[in-house]
């Protein structure tokens, strides 16, 4: 965050940002927080205002609150991800053998929890998962043009234009183009 003496960024306004926010994520009054954390009611506004810097102790708690290693928490404040991901940015994979083209609109990012895939696929490819890279990852298939077979949990799904699929994926999946024309869909990915 900019530090308004000398128009730098300083990690003390940022931390500040996002303790207000984790606060909020969950619905917690500063009342609230203080019984969780053993930090007094005034300690945590002055926190969230950044009119005190936390102490390695009172970070600690915090951190214990919200299930956070301080620094994943530090992590957050540090790289806040792009607002805009300009299309030219996008990065774009192609798997010539499966017919299958991969472009990350939202990629992955520490602060954040989900990202945004379109997937092509050429009419008759065939990809399959063995396994998820982290059991239970939440995603949501929303075609947009063509129609994809998916198996989720040993069960075939068909989902043409306009149609969503969403499950946690807990084992082997597979997406299947039957054609005639090619299948594009985005994919919703939220870490759990």
């Amino acid at each position: 965050m900019r530090n308004a003496d000398r128009g730098e960024w300083t990690i003390d306004a940022g931390l500040a940002a996002r303790l207000g926010e984790l606060r909020v994520e969950r619905g917690w009054s500063l009342d609230e927080l203080a019984r969780r954390s053993g930090l007094s009611r005034s300690t945590l506004s002055r926190l969230e205002r950044s009119e005190l810097s936390p102490t390695a102790a009172q970070l600690g708690r915090l951190c214990t609150v919200y299930e956070r290693t301080m620094s994943r928490l530090l992590l957050e404040v540090e790289a806040q991800p792009p607002q805009l991901v300009p299309a030219g940015r996008q990065t774009v994979w192609r798997d010539e053998t499966s017919g299958f083209v991969r472009r990350s609109v939202s990629p992955p990012h520490a602060g954040l929890r989900a990202e945004i895939v379109e997937g092509v696929l050429d009419a008759g490819a065939v990809i399959a998962y063995e396994n998820p890279p982290v059991s239970g990852l939440e995603q949501h298939i929303w075609v947009l043009e063509g129609t994809v077979e998916i198996t989720v949990d040993a069960t075939v799904h068909t989902v043409g234009p306009g149609d969503c699929l969403r499950f946690r994926l807990r084992g082997p999946s597979r997406f299947h183009c039957p054609g005639p024309e090619r299948v594009r869909y985005a994919l919703m990915i939220v870490a759990p």
